[in-house]
């Protein structure tokens, strides 16, 4: 990628310099030629007005009379000037070297002029030595009788265009070792972040989740670090939440397996077991198994959960009917302790929820199943469903001994029991509270625990009335 970056920079730059060489060499030498044939143009007229005003057609008595003419006009210059007459005889010509005076003298340009226009032509003379000649009327009393023809050797003008193309050159050269090494530095300073990205993905992709990006400066790379840090640590705590959830299934799973593996030894080591003690063992084995398959059967619905699998079906719900009925399920369960529960409803809720019945159905009844088998024998546990505006907040509350300060924000952790020996006790496999989360969060809401006055607690349930068509935000398995 490094090398691309350079390539293409330097490739721009040249081909830039090129069309920018090119068009610069154009231009100039247009503009050196056309200023030139004006200037000749200019020269050519000023001696066409001259001579026509001392005329002669004599080449003899002509050439002294045109001499002061011509070459007051040319004075200074490397022009050739010469007066025609209208059969192309030399009238007067500056090279006196050449002694052309009385001879014919074709040339396209002068055609012209004798017919009446101004002409110009560019040719070589012999080599590469390039000439530019332009040629005008001589009028006398508005007859056409002879041209002025003047010849000029642009050597000087192809030697000021041919330093410029040199100087151009060297400029470009000059401009495309400064971009490549700026460019290759550039390559460095946009290609290492990616670099360092690449080799943070190769580490993700092999576990490791500590890796950082080296985060600096305020630009969308930026930006792409600290989201990627962000990943990095969001990867990192569900990595650490999937390994404590595997150590911790690994050992609840473990527990009534190795009692289901003591009971099977006990069996097979005993000899002449009456039917009565084949009985009990097999008792307390149906225990251990119900036990696992509770474990199990709940580890599936949070699964699912997690996962999306157990698509939302969302419907209109009566939250009181919702409600009692978790109370009538679990009253004969309440009834073994003698605790008494007791309901209340707001009046200001006089219009149907919109929520997954079996799933907050399961949320609640988890709850409160948990505040009866944490209530002390003849003691009571309190429902409240109150209007909150655009939602609705149902509260639970028991007065068993309540749980630490400390321990608030754990207890809707997988596995997590405050009291473990108690937990298991009452058939607690750790995973109620952690399913209750996940549905109320599935549907928008809220679930925290609070004290009770009373000594025990109270978790605070928080539910729209509109639901939530999707949202899977809370742990993952």
């Amino acid at each position: 990628m490094r090398l691309t970056i350079v390539a293409t920079y330097i490739a721009v730059i040249i081909i830039t310099l090129i069309l920018m060489t090119v068009y610069t060499l154009g231009v100039l030498g247009d503009n050196l030629y056309e200023n030139e044939y004006v200037d000749m143009f200019t020269k050519a007229n000023i001696i066409s007005v001259n001579v026509s005003q001392d005329w002669d057609s004599n080449p003899d008595e002509a050439a002294d009379k045109f001499r002061a003419s011509v070459e007051n006009s040319l004075a200074g210059t490397n022009i050739r000037g010469i007066v025609t007459d209208t059969s192309y005889t030399i009238l007067y010509d500056t090279n006196t070297d050449a002694e052309l005076i009385g001879k014919v003298f074709m040339r396209d340009v002068i055609k012209y002029a004798l017919n009446g226009e101004q002409a110009q032509t560019m040719d070589k003379n012999g080599g590469d030595t390039k000439m530019i000649s332009v040629s005008v009327p001589v009028e006398v009393n508005s007859s056409i009788v002879g041209s002025v023809y003047l010849n000029q050797n642009i050597k000087t003008i192809d030697n000021t265009v041919a330093a410029t193309r040199t100087s151009l050159i060297v400029f470009s050269v000059l401009i495309i070792l400064l971009v490549g090494m700026l460019s290759v530095g550039m390559s460095y300073i946009i290609t290492s972040p990616v670099e360092q990205f690449t080799k943070a993905a190769r580490e993700i992709s092999k576990g490791n989740f500590s890796i950082r990006m080296n985060v600096k400066g305020h630009n969308e790379l930026t930006e792409m670090g600290e989201t990627f840090n962000y990943m990095c640590d969001e990867l990192e705590l569900l990595e650490e939440r999937r390994r404590k959830f595997v150590s911790d299934a690994s050992h609840e799973l473990k527990t009534p397996m190795a009692g289901i593996k003591l009971i099977c030894d006990s069996l097979l080591a005993a000899k002449n077991v009456d039917m009565d003690t084949v009985r009990d063992f097999l008792k307390d084995m149906s225990y251990e198994i119900e036990r696992l398959t509770r474990i199990i059967d709940r580890l599936l619905v949070l699964t699912h959960l997690n996962a999306g699998d157990d698509a939302m079906k969302q419907e209109e719900t009566d939250i009181r009917g919702l409600v009692e009925n978790i109370i009538k399920n679990i009253t004969p369960i309440a009834k073994e302790k003698d605790i008494l529960i007791y309901s209340k409803y707001d009046p200001n809720i006089t219009k149907p929820m919109f929520l997954d019945y079996d799933k907050i159905y399961e949320a609640l009844f988890n709850i409160v199943d948990n505040a009866v088998k944490y209530t002390p024998e003849s003691g009571r546990v309190h429902i409240e469903v109150a209007d909150a505006g655009e939602t609705v907040k149902i509260f639970i509350e028991d007065n068993g001994l309540g749980i630490p300060d400390e321990e608030k924000d754990r207890i809707f952790e997988r596995f997590y029991r405050v009291d473990d020996s108690r937990a298991r006790d009452t058939g607690g496999t750790g995973l109620g509270l952690a399913i209750s989360k996940e549905a109320v969060v599935m549907h928008g809401g809220t679930v925290k625990v609070e004290d009770s006055s009373s000594g025990g607690s109270i978790f605070v349930v928080e539910l729209p009335y509109n639901g939530a068509v999707n949202n899977n935000e809370g742990d993952t398995v």
